[in-house]
Order: C-alpha cells, then sequence, then structure tokens
C-alpha cells in the first residue's frame, strides 16, 4: 500500500522550525496518515503501511515524530478537524497559515457537528494560546509592561492587555509571574485568571498552577488577592510565604508555601521525604511517557534533588537506590509505559 496522496505542497510547513529539515510534501504525507489511522475502520494492513512508510526514509520519521512532539497523546478524532488541529500546533503563534488553521477548526467545530469534550476544548485552547510550552519544556516570556512569566512544561497562557487591566488567562499548566509596576498614568491591576477565578497581584513574585478541580497559588513576594469566581465575595488576600488551593466557590486554610515549589524554575524537582507514587506523578507531567508504580512501592519515601531534562536518568537513579526495576511496554504511537516494580515482579 502507498502512502496516501497529495494533491500540492502546503504552505502551512514552512513557518515551523523543522523547515529546513523535512520537505513540505513529506509532512504533508505525515499529516494525511494521522487522519488514515484515526479512522475508526482503519485495518490492519494500514497500520503496516505506515509503519513502512516511518521507516522507508529518515524524513518520514522526522515528520511524524514533529507531529508526535507537538501534539502529544493522539487522540482518536475521525474528523477533518484533526488535520487542523495538527496544522495549528506545527505553526508559530504570529503565523498567518496558524490562524487560518484555528479559524477553520472553530468552523468545523461549530457548522461541521463536531462534538468536544470539555478536556478537548482544553486541549485546543492550548494549542490556540499565546504562548505555550509542550511537555518538559519551560520558557520565559517578558510582557509588555515588563512583567516576566515563567511557563513550566505543557503550560498555556493567553494575554489580554487593554487600557484598564493587565490580564493572563492561564489555560493548562503552571507559570510563575514577577509583576512589575505598571508605567501607565492610572496604574492598572495585574489579574491572572483561571477556570475558577482571579488573583490579582499586589507587588508580586507567585506561581499559580492551573489543575483539574482546583488552582494552587503560591506566593515568594508581595501578595496576591484571590477571589473565586462564584464567590468573589468570599476573597482572600495572600502573603508572602503562604500557599493557598480555590475553587469556584471555595479557598483553602493558607499553608506553608515550600521554596521546592519553584525548583521546576532552576529546572529541579525536589523531594524531600516525598511518597514515591507522589514523586512518580510529579515527574510524569515532565515525561511523554506514561509513569507509575507498583501499588506495593508507593509508600516508599524519596528525597533529593533531580534533574527535569533528563527524566530518563531520574528513574535510573529511583531504579539503583530504591532497588527496584523499570517494566517498560511501548504502544502503537511509540508511546511508552514506564512503570516502577521490586526486583521479581512479572
Amino acid at each position: 500500500m502507498k502512502a496516501p496522496s497529495h494533491s500540492s505542497t502546503s504552505s502551512w510547513y514552512r513557518a515551523t522550525s523543522d523547515a529546513n529539515t523535512v520537505p513540505p510534501q513529506v509532512a504533508e504525507q505525515a499529516l494525511e496518515w494521522l487522519v488514515e489511522l484515526q479512522d475508526p475502520a482503519a485495518q490492519p494492513e494500514v497500520v503496516d503501511a505506515w509503519r513502512y512508510w516511518r521507516a522507508a526514509h529518515p524524513d518520514h520519521e522526522r515528520a511524524w515524530r514533529r507531529i508526535e512532539s507537538v501534539q502529544g497523546r493522539l487522540q482518536p478524532l475521525a474528523t477533518p478537524a484533526t488535520a487542523e488541529i495538527a496544522r495549528a500546533a506545527l505553526m508559530p503563534p504570529e503565523s498567518r497559515p496558524r490562524r487560518h488553521a484555528i479559524k477553520t477548526l472553530a468552523i468545523l467545530a461549530i457548522v461541521g457537528g463536531v462534538t468536544w469534550t470539555a478536556r478537548e476544548q482544553t486541549s485546543w485552547r492550548q494549542w490556540a494560546a499565546d504562548y505555550r510550552t509542550g511537555v518538559g519544556e519551560r520558557r520565559r516570556i517578558v510582557l509588555s509592561d515588563g512583567t516576566t512569566l515563567m511557563l513550566n512544561t505543557a503550560s498555556a497562557v493567553d494575554i489580554l492587555f487593554t487600557a484598564t487591566e493587565r490580564r493572563v488567562r492561564l489555560i493548562a499548566g503552571e507559570i510563575l509571574i514577577t509583576t512589575a509596576p505598571d508605567r501607565e498614568a492610572v496604574p492598572r491591576p495585574f489579574l491572572v485568571e483561571t477556570a475558577f477565578g482571579t488573583a490579582r497581584a499586589l507587588g508580586t513574585q507567585y506561581v499559580m498552577r492551573a489543575r483539574p478541580h482546583d488552582t494552587d497559588v503560591a506566593v515568594y513576594a508581595g501578595a496576591v488577592e484571590i477571589r473565586p469566581r462564584d464567590n468573589p465575595a468570599r476573597k482572600l488576600v495572600l502573603q508572602t510565604g503562604y500557599s493557598a488551593s480555590y475553587t469556584a466557590q471555595t479557598i483553602s486554610m493558607p499553608t506553608a508555601a515550600s521554596k521546592a515549589g519553584i525548583a521546576w524554575t532552576e529546572g529541579f524537582i525536589v523531594a524531600r521525604s516525598m511518597r514515591l507514587d507522589d514523586f512518580i506523578a510529579e515527574l510524569g507531567r515532565y515525561s511523554r511517557a506514561t509513569l507509575s508504580c507498583d501499588p506495593t512501592l508507593r509508600d516508599v519515601l524519596v528525597s533529593g534533588s533531580y534533574p527535569l531534562d533528563d527524566v530518563g536518568k531520574v528513574l535510573d537513579t529511583l531504579a539503583t537506590t530504591l532497588n527496584v526495576r523499570q517494566q517498560v511496554v511501548s504502544r502503537l504511537w511509540g508511546h511508552d509505559e514506564i512503570r516502577l516494580v521490586p526486583p521479581g515482579a512479572r
């Protein structure tokens, strides 16, 4: 079976960082394979042909890896929107073709009757965000007012500055904010918005992390005023050295903010007598592989400072120091599942 046909070389790929190493027509083929493979009716021979195509030339493998790197786990959506998502993800935020792809995706979702779950909507918003990071990536951004944002792994933000306010929408992930004084004649408030409410900076350095059921805030300088979305009267001013989480209705009691909570900005994860299952869950945020540990090991305690840029090395270190071994399973899309198990486990 031959690779899916393509009528012309698309221009969308020329704006990506891989434009000089992967021919655009090869990138187009990779996208067509993406749609072919996500068809529920795809036969085993289609998968075999795709594997043959990937192995036929290094450019094919690079093009496919590029799609995986920007799209994460491929979602089983057998619609034209899938290709538009991939196109949008592969292009820089300021790219005109990317904006066109996002617009096309919105039309497909509304007019074409594509059904999106809340998770898929969040993923789409991440790909369409003003700034974003991939899994394991960190990025520093300086905003127009001098405020700096440090984006942690798999994070996404939109920036909305107006004449009356400075607003950042944290769509996913975690950010460290170091606010700058506003230079406008009438200083504008600096707000970070999440699905559960807003946090207003009061001369501040702080971390915000968007989680499925709440938002966590940790203040390292100044103070932050938290207002839950559906209960703004229940506000809280969080002072230096404290952290709290909030939902759309409530705010937790403040607790001490750990300096280890911002170790990721220096490229490390710091553990102090952390349960192994909690450590693995945190480490897994920086890995494209799915990480877990055997239930019998979950209460083993982990301490130390570990580099986030080499998750494999961290797992090797854990295997040696804790006398466990790694059980690796490779799935169809080249996605690995790595589980730490006792030495004699099968």
